[in-house]
């Protein structure tokens, strides 16, 4: 049986439930898409123009009882109703990007973006219909997984909106006791089925340096510096220097695409390592195969010599069996080698940045200033070297200083600051909005501590310098990590293992399975969660979420998912406070 797909998910999926379509009446159809009133609309017209034999109409998230009379309606009016197969909401309003990490789908990511959330000038109305957009796709979330959350969050904050009508949305449908989503089957499919998880929502605005932060590990690295969205890379391919004759038209570069997916070993195994150990690591897999490629070359010669030589009979019979697993073994050796191909270009092209922006000294620099160790070359130094990086880079840094401070510099100072800023090329709007953010939260005199730990630097690399390596690292720290706790982190731990501290002590209690709700900081339940879900209410970065998988491979037998209502990175998140900071 043929079916025809239907979508309305992203322009990439071509929008095909709004192209011109020719009837083809003996096929059936399925529909996957947002219940919005354009969609609505058009199925209703496809209805109408009796375009295909049956309807099987999947809705991302839970249509409304208006919208679906709508359908009826139109079925009722084109002699349809036989035709319309199925319905089903399939609660499918989020993307998981891993397996342990989602974010939110919506065609117009505007609407729950950071800047959507704090704008000035946002009404109440505006708000609601952000909050309610973040709430429905929580609730798909929490239906998928099939458990209902104890749920903290911390007061006058988006996040408590969001706790708040999570909360009741929840209560409601475990009210109807007929219509639940959470009882019988669905409870015993989700990977939460003995415990109750721990859903942590909290603001970003908790923690505005972490997304600003140059970063170490390979996968915030390529979400940082080259365009990855949706676990897919575009690299452009550098063409080289050609010879091409004198006003000739040049040459375009190439773009290419890469998956970087669970199925790719490599990347799974390296996704969170600090990027010098990941070009070690790209340099020894390409030695390994360069190996088992003139293994296999070795062979065949073997096989081709002379029959009349003894002993080259005797190693022709010992090595058939050789040869043979040798071949059987070539489709994995290509496998291998595309691997490679694919993670020696990506690591160039992040290699690239690192050298031509010195993200080695921005990321040492940075973590010296956010554990406040003693900084060995002045700020005002950094900011105006003009081959430190760009405009950017220098506003990153500087915000992630005035952020961290435990005193804002004086007039005077940051004066001097903002005409360096502005010599090197910087745009002032997001320092302008940062400046009230931080005066409006009352940060000055208690900054988010991001603990006393920081990078050692270990030299220049060894084995990736020698003369054969693909990566010339040179000039290139090799700094090694140590773990330390981010603020979501430090939060996430202080609730899951039940622990007091003044951080988290006033965050607000909800479990939607009781009777009445109520206003409560006190948990029922004493005992330490085995799983839970943290999700950034105004969006969420591959930093934290690399900071929340070291801090749980500690902690054995715990399970942590990470979610956001976007993912952004530190260009898109400067790009969002300058909005906010234009006057």
């Amino acid at each position: 049986m043929c079916l025809i797909l239907k979508t309305a998910l992203e322009n990439q999926y071509g929008r095909l439930l709004h192209s011109d379509r020719d009837p083809i009446p003996d096929v059936p159809a399925v529909y996957f898409v947002m219940p919005t009133e354009e969609n609505i609309d058009r199925m209703c017209q496809d209805l109408r123009n009796q375009l295909y034999e049956s309807y099987y109409l999947n809705f991302i998230s839970a249509i409304s009882r208006s919208k679906l009379e709508d359908i009826a309606n139109a079925a009722l009016a084109a002699n349809a109703v036989t035709q319309v197969a199925k319905v089903f909401d399939q609660y499918l309003n989020f993307i998981t990007l891993e397996d342990d990490m989602f974010v939110l789908c919506n065609q117009n990511k505007e609407l729950v973006s950071y800047r959507a959330i704090n704008r000035p000038d946002i009404t109440d109305t505006e708000m609601e219909t952000v909050m309610d957009t973040i709430v429905d796709s929580l609730f798909c979330f929490f239906v998928t997984l099939g458990a209902v959350p104890i749920i903290r969050c911390s007061r006058g904050t988006a996040a408590e909106m969001v706790a708040v009508k999570l909360d009741k949305k929840l209560r409601e449908n475990l009210r109807d006791a007929r219509n639940s989503l959470f009882t019988g089957d669905t409870l015993g499919a989700g990977q939460f089925s003995f415990q109750r998880p721990l859903l942590v929502l909290v603001d970003r605005n908790i923690d505005l340096a972490t997304p600003l932060h140059h970063t170490w590990t390979y996968q915030a690295l390529v979400h940082d510096v080259l365009d990855f969205h949706l676990n897919r890379v575009n690299l452009e391919e550098s063409s080289g220097v050609e010879n091409s004759p004198a006003g000739a038209r040049p040459k375009r570069k190439n773009k290419k695409s890469y998956d970087l997916t669970p199925v790719d070993k490599f990347w799974q195994k390296h996704k969170g390592s600090p990027f010098p150990e990941v070009a070690e690591s790209v340099q020894q897999e390409l030695e390994s195969y360069r190996a088992q490629e003139d293994e296999v070359k070795r062979l065949k010669s073997i096989m081709g010599l002379e029959g009349e030589d003894e002993g080259a009979i005797s190693m022709l019979s010992d090595n058939t069996a050789k040869l043979t697993s040798a071949v059987s073994s070539l489709p994995e050796l290509l496998e291998k080698k595309r691997l490679i191909d694919l993670h020696t270009n990506v690591a160039t092209a992040v290699l690239e940045h690192i050298k031509a922006r010195k993200l080695d000294v921005y990321f040492e620099y940075e973590e010296k200033i956010m554990s406040k160790t003693t900084l060995d070359k002045s700020l005002l130094d950094i900011i105006s070297d003009p081959d430190a990086g760009t405009p950017e880079d220098k506003m990153r840094l500087f915000l992630i200083y005035y952020i961290s401070a435990q005193q804002a510099p004086s007039e005077a100072d940051l004066e001097q600051y903002k005409k360096a800023l502005t010599d090197a090329g910087c745009n002032l709007n997001p320092l302008q909005y940062i400046k009230q953010w931080k005066a409006f939260a009352k940060m000055a005199s208690a900054p988010t501590s991001y603990g006393n730990t920081t990078t050692k630097p270990m030299g220049l690399l060894s084995r990736v310098m020698n003369t054969g390596s693909q990566f010339v690292m040179e000039g290139v720290k090799n700094l090694v990590l140590k773990q330390q706790n981010l603020p979501v982190t430090r939060i996430l731990d202080n609730l899951m293992e039940m622990k007091s501290n003044p951080e988290t002590d006033d965050y607000r209690y909800f479990d939607p399975k009781m009777l009445r709700g109520n206003d409560s900081s006190i948990p029922r339940n004493k005992n330490p969660f085995q799983e839970a879900i943290v999700f950034v209410v105004g969006g969420g970065n591959y930093i934290e979420y690399q900071n929340l998988v070291d801090y749980i491979k500690g902690k054995q037998g715990k399970h942590i998912l990470y979610g956001c209502s976007e993912l952004f990175n530190a260009t898109q998140f400067i790009k969002q406070l300058s909005q906010l900071g234009q006057k």
